[in-house]
């Protein structure tokens, strides 16, 4: 690759998908905001990959240079923040907050929740102290003035991957079972807010549900959406319902601690029958694809399509061929199509700071997506749709009524996605 492998994912920007991120952290008190942009400038300065603005070099390549610049807190507003911008003072990261909410908003091709959480817990943790004192840090906090480990930076070395086919690929292909909507979303040039729910699902109770049936919170989550899905959309003779479950395979290829994004995708097919089976064996059946697709061996094949197609947008004469070439072969576009998707990024360690935080939710673009995130008493699920209808959420909400598991649900609100300003060749 010719450039930093953080810069790739800026060539499939979209104006309705700017694959962008917002972490929305909702504190027990109000935030105080001087104490906020203290803490906030003092987090960024342990995160030298993230202080960065993009620039474009005479290949007409985007690359990334240094940004020694504060970063920004504004209030939150009901427009979309546009990252890049002189607003933010050219920084792809940047900090919102109204009354006791802090949201954290970023550009994906940087980092995932994985790497973000990292910033965010620096962040919080500099906050609540400044607010309220010494308190225990989480075990994985990296702590202002702690030094950036090279680990920190790594991405793998592909020529050293082993070439093994794997055991399992998935081979099903494109759900067509909710394509439609998303398809008219895009297409439709009025539709430009998206939305979601705050929902909370009671730790205790759901993990022994869990436990119960031998599932996971993936799983059971996957196995109730697949419920959710049936009983939503119409059935259609030849066609399938399937899951898409993120899973981070950082480990597999060596590089545990790095900042950057490394996911790929694993999905689940099921037939529309089996709407009448259990949670537990829907559940059975997701873990079941689950432990077939997670070997290594389709970690390095999916790394190796990405770094085949950074090379081809490297081959590219000019910016317009790169931008192109990118979206054409997109390694995330290309992927499998699914009716549903679960993220989950597993149980976070937040020290002392889980006192002062009610709850944490991931926003990000998709239709029927869940965004999950564990504190120690609850499960915060976002709950994200394209359009004003509830339906899938309030039959979702039913499931999980008539396995008597405790939630709450928040009203519908606009996700108001990030955009980002990008340099062009006549603004270099």
């Amino acid at each position: 690759m010719a450039t930093n492998p953080d810069v790739y994912l800026l060539y499939e920007y979209m104006k309705k998908n700017a694959f962008t991120v917002r972490v929305k952290v909702n504190m027990t008190e109000t935030v105080d905001v001087e104490l906020l942009k203290e803490a906030a400038a003092e987090a960024m300065t342990r995160f030298p990959y993230y202080s960065v603005r993009v620039g474009l070099d005479d290949g007409e390549n985007y690359i990334l240079l240094p940004n020694d610049r504060p970063i920004v807190v504004l209030p939150e507003k009901e427009e979309r923040l546009v990252l890049g911008t002189e607003r933010v003072r050219g920084h792809l990261f940047a900090l919102t907050y109204k009354e006791n909410s802090i949201w954290f908003n970023w550009a994906h091709c940087f980092c995932g929740a994985f790497g973000a959480l990292f910033w965010i817990k620096t962040t919080l943790y500099q906050y609540l102290t400044k607010k309220y004192g010494p308190m225990k840090a989480p075990a994985d906090l990296k702590a202002v003035g702690s030094p950036v480990d090279e680990e920190e930076y790594a991405f793998p070395d592909v020529d050293a991957m082993p070439v093994d086919d794997p055991l399992k690929r998935y081979e099903e292909g494109d759900s067509k079972v909710g394509l439609q909507k998303e398809i008219n979303y895009f297409i439709n040039p009025f539709a430009n807010e998206v939305y979601y729910y705050e929902m909370e699902l009671e730790s205790k109770p759901f993990m022994e549900y869990s436990k119960s049936i031998d599932g996971t919170p993936n799983t059971v989550l996957i196995a109730m959406m697949m419920k959710t899905a049936a009983d939503y959309f119409p059935r259609v003779e030849g066609w399938h319902i399937s899951a898409k479950i993120a899973d981070d395979y950082r480990k597999d290829v060596g590089c545990p601690k790095s900042y950057r994004d490394f996911v790929r995708f694993i999905h689940v097919r099921y037939d529309w029958d089996m709407k009448n089976e259990s949670i537990e064996r829907l559940s059975q059946r997701a873990r079941g694809a689950i432990l077939m697709q997670m070997q290594p061996e389709n970690s390095y094949e999916w790394y190796r399509n990405q770094v085949e197609a950074r090379k081809g947008i490297d081959a590219q004469p000019d910016l317009k061929s790169k931008i192109k070439y990118a979206k054409k072969h997109s390694i995330y576009g290309s992927d499998a199509h699914d009716t549903y998707m679960v993220s989950y990024v597993g149980k976070t360690d937040w020290g002392g700071m889980s006192e002062y935080i009610r709850s944490v939710y991931t926003i990000t673009d998709g239709n029927l997506m869940l965004e999950v995130n564990a504190l120690p008493d609850k499960f915060c699920v976002t709950f994200q749709l394209l359009t004003k209808d509830r339906k899938p959420l309030d039959l979702f909400c039913n499931i999980l009524k008539e396995e008597k598991l405790p939630f709450t649900v928040s009203e519908r609100m606009v996700r108001y996605m990030p955009d980002l300003l990008l340099p062009t060749m006549n603004s270099r």
